[in-house]
């Protein structure tokens, strides 16, 4: 597919079905992630190749790190910290000038040695501004507006002056764009714990069948298919 007009701004990934794929071959489920974690790769590869210039993705709620079993928890982190550090100096994030921005509570919940690779990634292309990659790590939707609500409720005496603009200012992600496009994988057609409510509004929903793994480039480059044969109304 060639680049076209129609090619959402703002696509955001949830990546559902890792364990699943990994329980449905025998394998213990950080396998599963490690295999998702490879997949991620090459879907960013096929966003950049297509122009698409934000890419959010959600790499794990808060519940993934304090309700799962340590051990998945320890290798979900390794995992991380193994591909970050291959992010740092990847050919695809320099070539194509993508800053990376990591969202959600992962200061308070990741060990040191993985917060220091996430902040050299983050630095290394905090001057980039072609394209924006964006994890979700150690996030809920409705923690955020939560803490966005706490946040406002001590700067304003009065409702009145509380506007949509003041409420996107408070959210963690008050840099980034709308989200044209939510893209789910593993099968099941639902959201979790409000994943960017704020930012999801008016986005087209798009959830297919495949367990994340399975998800590859063409299934993705399909997605963006069938956006472009929809027609965003906006209420009008």
């Amino acid at each position: 597919m060639q680049k076209e007009n129609n090619i959402p701004t703002h696509i955001a990934l949830i990546p559902d079905g890792n364990r699943r794929w990994a329980r449905s071959r025998g394998l213990v489920p950080w396998e599963g992630h490690e295999e998702g974690a490879k997949n991620l790769e090459k879907i960013v590869r096929k966003a950049f190749d297509l122009g698409i210039k934000h890419l959010s993705f959600w790499g794990s709620s808060v519940d993934n790190l304090t309700k799962r079993p340590f051990q998945e928890k320890r290798a979900l982190l390794k995992i991380f910290e193994k591909y970050f550090t291959r992010l740092i100096e990847s050919d695809d994030i320099h070539k194509n000038q993508a800053r990376i921005n990591v969202i959600g509570r992962w200061e308070e919940q990741f060990p040191n040695s993985l917060k220091k690779i996430i902040r050299k990634c983050v630095d290394r292309t905090k001057n980039y501004r072609k394209c924006f990659l964006n994890f979700f790590l150690a996030y809920n939707g409705d923690d955020e507006m939560l803490e966005a609500v706490k946040k406002i409720s001590e700067k304003y005496n009065s409702a009145k002056d509380i506007t949509a603009e003041t409420i996107k200012n408070n959210l963690m992600t008050k840099d980034l764009p709308p989200v044209d496009f939510l893209i789910r994988t593993g099968g099941e057609p639902h959201l979790s714990v409000g994943f960017m409510m704020w930012d999801i509004a008016n986005a087209q929903l798009y959830f297919s069948e495949k367990l994340y793994p399975d998800f590859k480039e063409d299934d993705f480059e399909e997605a963006i298919r069938e956006f472009q044969r929809r027609e965003r109304r906006l209420g009008k």
